[in-house]
C-alpha cells in the first residue's frame, strides 16, 4: 500500500492484482501521483523511479514546470502529524516512467486513469452545467459581490487588487454573456414590451447622407461611403417590418435592433462603410425607441467586428448576444 496520501481533494481508487489500492488525486484535468506513489504502482524502489524522472527532465522528454506540482501533506511520521510539501506528478510523467520500466500495471493504470479522467471531466461538466441551469447566472453575482465586499472590508486586498476585485464586480454580466456564448448557451433575455417602431428607408438614407457628409469633413470617409448597391437597404428594412398573420416578424424592439445590426453588416448593401452604417443606424434605432443604451466604441467596434467575422450557422446566436448586450 502507499505510505503518501494525496492531499484532500478529488481523488479516485485505482486498484489491482486483488490486493493492492492506491489513492490516486484528480486535478487540472490529469491525475497525480507522489514520488512513493510511483514507486508503489510500479514496485520499485523510490531511488530507481527518481532517477528514470531526472532522465526525463534531463532530456527534455517533459517539462518539468507542466507535469509537477507541489501540494502540503499531512502524513504520519513516528507517531506524529506532519505537513509537508510535496511533489506530485502528472501522468504524462507516470506514463513516461512506466514506459522505462516495462510495467504491465502501468499498462493497467493507463487504461483506468484515461477512463477515469473522461468521466471525471463529463460530469464535472454536467454538474457545472446543471448548477447554472438550476440556480441561474444571479448565484454567481451574488457571489461575486459578496468577495468583493468582504475582501474589501477586512483589508485583505492593495489598491492594486481593489481595482481588479472592481472590474469583476462591474463586468460580471459580461463574463456570464462570454461563456454562455463560447458554450453555445446564450439565452434570449427579456425584452421591452413595447412595439418596435417600423422602419423607413427614406429616413434612413437622410441619417446615412448626413453621417457621410460628416465623415468626409472629418476625412473619415471616401464618395464611395453609402453608395447603395441596387436595392439592397429597402430589402432588408422592409424585411424586419413585416408581419404574419397579424404578428410581427421581428416582435421587439431588441429582436429588431439586432437583426437591423446583423443585416446591414453581413448583406452589404453599400459599396463601403457597411460595418460603420450598421453600427449607426443600429445605435440610431434603439435611440428613437427609448433604449438609448450607452455603448463604448470599443464594444461598439468589437461587436461590428463580431457580427462581420461570424459564420452564418452563427447568426441566431450572434443575435442573442446583441439582445443582451443591449438588455
Amino acid at each position: 500500500m502507499p505510505t503518501t496520501k494525496p492531499p484532500s481533494s478529488d481523488v479516485a481508487i485505482f486498484k489491482a492484482d486483488g490486493t493492492f489500492a492506491l489513492e490516486v488525486r484528480l486535478e487540472a484535468d490529469s491525475v497525480w501521483l507522489s514520488l512513493q506513489q510511483i514507486a508503489d504502482l510500479f514496485r520499485r524502489d523510490k531511488s530507481v523511479v527518481s532517477r528514470h524522472l531526472s532522465n526525463i527532465y534531463r532530456t527534455k522528454e517533459l517539462a518539468r514546470i507542466s507535469t509537477v506540482a507541489k501540494y502540503a501533506t499531512v502524513q504520519s511520521e513516528g507517531g506524529r502529524r506532519v505537513s509537508r510539501s510535496i511533489e506530485y506528478f502528472n501522468l504524462d510523467a507516470i506514463l513516461s516512467v512506466g514506459y522505462r520500466i516495462n510495467s504491465k500495471r502501468g499498462t493497467q493504470f493507463r487504461i483506468w486513469a484515461n477512463s477515469v479522467l473522461r468521466d471525471h471531466l463529463l460530469k464535472g461538466y454536467s454538474l457545472n452545467a446543471h448548477r447554472l441551469e438550476t440556480r441561474g447566472v444571479a448565484e454567481l453575482q451574488s457571489a461575486i459581490d459578496l468577495l468583493s465586499t468582504t475582501l474589501s472590508a477586512q483589508g485583505l486586498v492593495s489598491d492594486e487588487g481593489r481595482a481588479i476585485l472592481e472590474i469583476v464586480q462591474t463586468y460580471a454580466r459580461s463574463w456570464q454573456l462570454l461563456l454562455a456564448y463560447d458554450e453555445g448557451t446564450l439565452t434570449q433575455p427579456p425584452t421591452a414590451a413595447r412595439r418596435p417602431a417600423n422602419l423607413s428607408p427614406s429616413k434612413a438614407r437622410k441619417a446615412i447622407s448626413a453621417l457621410k457628409r460628416s465623415l468626409l469633413a472629418a476625412g473619415s470617409a471616401t464618395d464611395l461611403f453609402g453608395l447603395e448597391r441596387g436595392e439592397q437597404l429597402d430589402g432588408i428594412l422592409e424585411g424586419l417590418n413585416q408581419s404574419f398573420g397579424g404578428k410581427a416578424l421581428y416582435p421587439t424592439v431588441e429582436n429588431r435592433a439586432a437583426h437591423l445590426l446583423y443585416f446591414v453588416i453581413k448583406d452589404h448593401p453599400f459599396a463601403d462603410g457597411n460595418k460603420r452604417i450598421g453600427s449607426f443606424l443600429f445605435v440610431s434605432y434603439l435611440a428613437r425607441q427609448g433604449l438609448n443604451r450607452r455603448m463604448t466604441d470599443a464594444s461598439l467596434v468589437a461587436l461590428a467586428l463580431l457580427t462581420a467575422q461570424s459564420e452564418p450557422r452563427q447568426k441566431d446566436q450572434i443575435i442573442r448576444l446583441i439582445m443582451n448586450l443591449i438588455a
